[in-house]
């Protein structure tokens, strides 16, 4: 039985595509695992020098004959790459290089995430989803918010979904029990260490766990753990966590179109509406559920002194990279 679709292509952008996260992104896209069986036009953003790669990688994309890859276009022409766009994975960024000032590494950020967020603003369809998972995610997010006025401030996030299911695997394993058991995890503030993966209402089965967990495990292992997590995996595996970073983008894309479960949130980076004090405009991650395809901020929860804290300094963080961005003259 023929496998073909007669629906409409979804136009889906990977910036970066030839690196180790749009490596491990684009062959899950094509496999339909975000956009379900839907045809899917592949747009890979590259820069001149990353060209030739992303040829190869379009090459292997043809090996696998996937049936819902519709076309791939491979260009160094944000207008053009972006153009249509129903969907953006944003994996290309400058990483941080030793001694560079975090100043410094904001700045040539923002002369990435700035055009990219002009290109979006004049090109990409109405409807386009936005996930930045280049680092500084939280905060080139925010650049490109502030160059993309046209596109609605919950159609631009940040990926700590990444964290979120760290958080997740962390607790499964000190509990024992199945990660799918597990709801309600929240990741706050910043894609940073100063992150704060909360278990406050993490439920299992649907029961409170917190009091299962105690206070010196949380604080002494758990949040720093998480926090670090990606570096460790780089002590350990000599290259960075690539594969884990293209599933939870796959995870938070798909959740997206799709929905969240109804007694369940995830952790998404977006920019603040002021919710838990939060500023307004700070791209902070939050629990979030999605509904009817638009990211709402779980709201009513009770937030005590041991979260404010931890929510405020990380924050704080975010509030000094968005100073240090205004004063580099980038938004």
């Amino acid at each position: 039985m023929s496998t073909q679709t007669t629906a409409t292509p979804v136009t889906v952008t990977v910036t970066g595509a030839a690196g180790q996260i749009g490596y491990s992104l684009l062959f899950r896209i094509a496999a339909g695992e975000v956009f379900g069986n839907r045809p899917v036009n592949l747009h890979m953003l590259e820069t001149a020098n990353g060209a030739k790669s992303a040829e190869g990688v379009a090459m292997e994309l043809a090996d696998c004959a996937y049936p819902l890859l519709n076309r791939v276009l491979i260009t160094s022409d944000a207008a053009e790459g972006f153009k249509g766009t129903n969907a953006a994975f944003l994996v290309g960024a400058k990483p941080r290089q030793e001694g560079e000032e975090r100043a410094d590494l904001l700045a040539a950020n923002g002369r990435i995430f700035g055009p990219q967020g002009e290109a979006l603003n004049d090109v990409a369809a109405d409807d386009v989803r936005v996930l930045v998972v280049g680092n500084p995610a939280n905060t080139n997010a925010g650049i490109l918010h502030a160059h993309a006025p046209r596109i609605d401030r919950t159609r631009i996030t940040a990926l700590t979904r990444l964290d979120h299911n760290r958080a997740l695997a962390q607790v499964a394993a000190k509990l024992d029990v199945p990660v799918d058991d597990l709801t309600q995890m929240t990741v706050w503030g910043n894609h940073s260490a100063s992150q704060f993966p909360d278990v406050s209402e993490l439920q299992l089965n649907g029961e409170p766990v917190a009091e299962k967990l105690d206070r010196e495990w949380l604080t002494g292992e758990f949040i720093p753990r998480v926090a670090k997590r990606g570096s460790e995996i780089i002590q350990v595996r000599g290259r960075s966590s690539a594969a884990s970073a293209a599933y939870a983008a796959i995870d938070h894309m798909r959740d997206w179109v799709v929905g969240t479960p109804d007694n369940d949130w995830v952790s998404v980076a977006l920019p603040s509406d002021g919710s838990y004090g939060v500023p307004e405009g700070i791209v902070s991650s939050f629990p979030c559920r999605c509904v009817n395809g638009e990211w709402e901020i779980v709201q009513g929860l009770e937030i005590n002194e041991f979260q404010r804290e931890r929510i405020d300094a990380s924050v704080a963080e975010l509030s000094e990279e968005w100073a240090a961005v205004k004063q580099a003259g980038l938004v």
